[in-house]
């Protein structure tokens, strides 16, 4: 973060009668200036970048240096990176352990995968869905969500100690109440879980006039913004959190959905503007027109 030229003492009238008075020369005044004030803008800047990433502890160096931007600040992202490095501002990590929610060996249909090559233009024209675990302290409990491709925002989600089929027709449910849906415009995408394919999620996605779409077999790249958000619900909320129980572990993670995933927390691929925000933009009115193609890119 440097300092604009010019932004150093202005008044030479002034510092050159203060130097007068005080004995010493011009150039020593501003080789003293020179001397002293970076020193003060870096702790300046530590001090605000430690502030940052306390409130938002895990943030990593692109999303604070979005923050200090906001803030009104020019400063270089390697710098930001380097600071949060030395003083040992690190973001939090996720466990190796992962439980199987996926399971795909079932006599129902297998749908084709409508979103491989779609670009949704704006809200609810591509839906992804997901089911992760959470761990309690003697249990493990299941979240099934469903995310609007547009904007990366959860539309719908729900929280169970089972993996039956009504968790995740709880989180459909939740996504249909929440947004108007124009029958046979919108996509939804998950894996083959049984949970997907079965008949009564199939029948509930066939009465509000939407196409359903399933992954390729051991494919992770078809579902990878569900994939990306449970990414990020573990490493910034689960992970960080010991849950007593399943009303614990619910209030928790439905007040991260709700007030700082879907409100606060900035995204990369949003151009760093929270799902909120996104949606909100003046020109996205404009962007309401027919999906594009999209080659994404293939399994090995």
């Amino acid at each position: 973060m440097t300092h604009p030229q010019g932004s150093g003492p202005r008044d030479g009238h002034a510092v050159e009668r203060m130097c007068k008075l005080a004995g010493v020369s011009r150039g020593a005044y501003y080789r003293s200036w020179a001397q002293a004030a970076p020193g003060r803008e870096e702790t300046a800047l530590r001090d605000l970048i430690q502030r940052l990433a306390l409130a938002n502890r895990c943030y990593g160096y692109r999303r604070i240096h979005a923050l200090l931007r906001r803030e009104g600040l020019c400063v270089n992202h390697k710098r930001v990176a380097r600071l949060m490095r030395e003083d040992n501002l690190l973001a939090l990590r996720k466990p190796a352990f992962r439980p199987a929610t996926t399971n795909s060996r079932h006599d129902w249909r297998i749908w084709p995968n409508l979103a491989r090559r779609l670009i949704p233009m704006t809200c609810n024209q591509l839906w992804v869905a997901d089911i992760t675990y959470v761990r309690l302290d003697e249990a493990f409990i299941y979240l099934a969500v469903v995310l609007d491709a547009f904007s990366r925002k959860v539309v719908g989600w729900a929280l169970a100690d089972h993996l039956k089929a009504s968790l995740a027709l709880e989180a459909l449910q939740m996504a249909l109440d929440s947004r108007q849906v124009v029958s046979g415009g919108l996509v939804h995408h998950s894996d083959r879980g049984i949970q997907y394919a079965c008949g009564d999620y199939i029948e509930r996605l066939e009465a509000a006039g939407i196409q359903p779409s399933m992954s390729r077999a051991g494919c992770p790249y078809d579902n990878a913004m569900a994939e990306s958000f449970m990414k990020t619900l573990k490493a910034e909320e689960v992970d960080a959190s010991a849950y007593r129980d399943l009303a614990h572990a619910r209030a928790a993670i439905g007040q991260f959905i709700e007030d700082v995933y879907n409100r606060q927390r900035l995204h990369s691929a949003l151009a760093y503007l929270s799902p909120m925000e996104f949606e909100c933009r003046p020109e996205l009115g404009a962007a309401a027109q027919p999906p594009q193609a999209l080659v994404t890119t293939d399994c090995p």
